[in-house]
C-alpha cells in the first residue's frame, strides 16, 4: 500500500544492494565462504570531531539467531574514529546485511548527533522531539528514539510512542483553534480542556488569530497551566522580545507559574538564544535534517589473517577512551594504552544477543561523553 520494505524484507536481507547478492552467487559457485571480520567505521584514524552512536539496537536484532559474533561501543556513545562495531564469522551468513546494517547506524547516529548539539544548547531546559513530521512515516521512531538517546524529554508521535512504550507529548494544533473560528479561541481551548485526559498537560496554543500576549492572557485566565508559541517565522520580528513581553504580561496579571513553550524552527543557537525566558522547547527539523553519518563497512581479517583494501587499516582493532577525553585506535592484540578504557563491549554471542539497550541509560552515557570529550564547544562540530 505505501512505499515501505517490508521488516521480512530487511530479516531475510532483500533490503540490500543487489552486488551483494551477486556476490553470494560468485562464492557459491566457487565453493567459499571464508571466516571474516568485519568492522563499521567512519574515519580511520581519530579526527576529533565527534559523533554520537545510535541504532545499534536494531544492528543486534538483524543479527540474533545467526551464526556471527558481533562487539559495539554502546548506544549514547561518543566516538570520532575508528571501529564502532565488529562481527565475526563466516562471511555468507551476513553478506547480505551490510546495507541494512550501515543504514540502522547512519541515520539514527546523525540524527542523534543533531539532537545533542540542541540538548547542550540547555541542558536543564524540557526538550520534545517534533521531527516526526519532516521523515517517512516509516522512520518516525527512528527520529524520535534517536532523540532520547541524546537526552530529550520526550516526543509527539504516538506510533513511536507504542514502539517504545512510552507515551507520546503534544497538546493542540493550530487546525484545532481554527476550526472553532477567528474570536472562539475560548471555546476551544475550554473544549480541550473538557474532553482530553487530565493527565495530559495543559498546554494552550496562544499565536493563531491575536498577538501572542493577547491569546496567552486570556488562556491563562481559563485556568491553562502553560502556553505555547509556535509564530510564523514571518511573523516574528523580534521573537526573543515577544517572549519576554509575553513572560513580563502574564506575571503583571498574576499568572507568574504559567509556563512558556515554544516551538517552530528551532535550532541550538535559537535554544541558546531563548533557554532563560523559555521552559521548554519542541525540536522538529534541526534533528531530521543531521547529516547521516559516512559509515563503511570492511573485511579486515580473512581466515585469521589481517587484510583490507587500499586507504583502509587491516587487522582487528580496539578502540579505547583515554583520561583526557581522547579516542585510541589500536590493534585488538596490542598493548592497551595506559588508563585507556575499551569501548568495544559483546553485542551478540553464537547469534544470541548480549548486551541490553536502554535509551534512559544511554542518554546519560551520552552527557557524560559530552563533558568528558568537550562536545559541543565549538559549533564546527
Amino acid at each position: 500500500m505505501f512505499d515501505i520494505v517490508p521488516e521480512s524484507a530487511i530479516d531475510e536481507g532483500r533490503a540490500t544492494d543487489a552486488y551483494f547478492l551477486r556476490t553470494e552467487e560468485a562464492l557459491a559457485h566457487a565453493g567459499k565462504n571464508p571466516r571474516v571480520v568485519v568492522e563499521v567505521t567512519a574515519d580511520q584514524f581519530p579526527t576529533g570531531e565527534f559523533e554520537l552512536l545510535a541504532g545499534v539496537a536494531d544492528v543486534a536484532r538483524l543479527l540474533e539467531g545467526r551464526n556471527v559474533d558481533a562487539d559495539a561501543i554502546p548506544e549514547g556513545t561518543l566516538f570520532d574514529g575508528g571501529p564502532v562495531m565488529r562481527i565475526e564469522g563466516p562471511y555468507l551468513e551476513f553478506a547480505r546485511l551490510e546495507t541494512s546494517i550501515l543504514g540502522f547506524l547512519s541515520h539514527p547516529s546523525g540524527m542523534a548527533t543533531a539532537a545533542l548539539r540542541a540538548r547542550l544548547a540547555a541542558p536543564e531546559t524540557s526538550l520534545l522531539s517534533f521531527g516526526a513530521r519532516h521523515v517517512h512515516p516509516s522512520i518516525a521512531g527512528t527520529v524520535d528514539r534517536s532523540a532520547l538517546v541524546a537526552g530529550f524529554d520526550g516526543f509527539s508521535h504516538v506510533a513511536a510512542g507504542d514502539l517504545m512504550g512510552r507515551a507520546a507529548s503534544g497538546t493542540m494544533p493550530h487546525a484545532l483553534m481554527i476550526c472553532f473560528g477567528p474570536g472562539n479561541q475560548e471555546d476551544a481551548w475550554r473544549a480541550f480542556d473538557e474532553a482530553v485526559d487530565a493527565d495530559v498537560p495543559r498546554i494552550a496554543l496562544c499565536d493563531t488569530y491575536d498577538d501572542e500576549v493577547n491569546e496567552a492572557i486570556r488562556a491563562a485566565e481559563l485556568g491553562f497551566d502553560s502556553v505555547r508559541l509556535d509564530t510564523t517565522g514571518s511573523r516574528r520580528g523580534d521573537f526573543r522580545h515577544i517572549i519576554r513581553e509575553t513572560r513580563w504580561k502574564l506575571d503583571t496579571a498574576g499568572h507568574e507559574d504559567v509556563d512558556i513553550f515554544v516551538s517552530g524552527g528551532i535550532t541550538p543557537a535559537a535554544i541558546d538564544e531563548l533557554a532563560d525566558v523559555v521552559d521548554g522547547f519542541g525540536v522538529g527539523s534541526y534533528i531530521t535534517n543531521g547529516d547521516p553519518i559516512d559509515f563503511a563497512l570492511d573485511i579486515v581479517e580473512l581466515e585469521g589473517e589481517p587484510t583490507a583494501k587500499r586507504g583502509k587499516l587491516s587487522g582487528v582493532k580496539s578502540v579505547y577512551r583515554t583520561p583526557d577525553g581522547g579516542h585510541h585506535v589500536e590493534l585488538a592484540d596490542a598493548e592497551a594504552p595506559a588508563e585507556g578504557t575499551p569501548l568495544l563491549e559483546p553485542l551478540v554471542r553464537d547469534g544470541e544477543v548480549v548486551a541490553e539497550f536502554d535509551v534512559d541509560a544511554a542518554a546519560e552515557r551520552a552527557m557524560a561523553e559530552a563533558e568528558l570529550v568537550g562536545f559541543g564547544e565549538s559549533m564546527s562540530e
